[in-house]
């Protein structure tokens, strides 16, 4: 896996806390705490994002859909 080395600035409490989840979820290391807090962030941008896709409807489809074609097999 390729990577890149970050330098981050944290408070004192936030450096806890990523420590202390370290300790308890049995991680690696720090960065893979971060790693996962901003996999975390990302998967939260991709539902909004899908959340607003599907807001977007389309009432044609209805039409299309409702065309008097049946999908029955028999």
């Amino acid at each position: 896996m390729n990577v890149e080395k970050l330098s981050i600035s944290l408070p004192p409490s936030l450096v806890e806390f990523v420590e202390n989840y370290k300790l308890n979820k049995g991680c690696k290391s720090r960065s893979q705490v971060i790693e996962e807090a901003l996999e975390l962030l990302r998967n939260r941008e991709l539902e909004a994002a899908y959340r607003e896709a599907s807001a977007e409807i389309d009432n044609d489809w209805d039409v299309t859909v409702a065309d008097g074609l049946t999908d029955e097999t028999w």
